[in-house]
């Protein structure tokens, strides 16, 4: 059984950026009010965001087939947030939407736990541990 870092097990907190509209039609910020930086795209982040989409379909066939420990997966990716995507709200907004598109994708094809669940789940567990490995051998600290 392959096993995630505790960080790497996911779980999502549905988390929305609130953008009002007249923010959107300014260029520059009112007198005193702080300019906001712009957000930088990571080079792991098409990784990053393929990783949440997996933890979002684990998250889902774990507690379709009751795993005791599938809401660690929850817990895990909102510490992948955090971590990753911090203040970064249009950041933040991608990677909850890959957790959600990947949560959705098997939702709509798995109702009951059956053995093709359970060995979908099983390998993308392996290609989840795969890739958070190759993120972290090339681009951790």
């Amino acid at each position: 059984m392959i096993r995630f870092p505790a960080i790497l097990r996911l779980c999502l907190l549905p988390v929305l950026a609130g953008i009002s509209s007249t923010g959107l039609a300014q260029d520059t910020p009112p007198a005193g009010v702080p300019a906001v930086a712009t957000e930088k795209p990571a080079p792991y982040d098409a990784r990053l965001l393929r990783l949440s989409e997996i933890i979002g379909s684990v998250h889902y066939l774990r507690m379709l087939c009751k795993d005791e420990n599938a809401d660690s997966w929850r817990q895990s990716m909102r510490e992948l947030l955090d971590k990753e995507a911090g203040s970064e709200a249009q950041r933040r907004a991608r990677m909850t939407a890959a957790f959600n598109r990947g949560y959705r994708a098997f939702a709509s094809v798995y109702t009951a736990c059956t053995p093709p669940a359970v060995i979908a789940e099983q390998r993308y567990r392996a290609e989840g541990a795969t890739l958070a490995s190759e993120i972290v051998a090339r681009f951790g600290n």
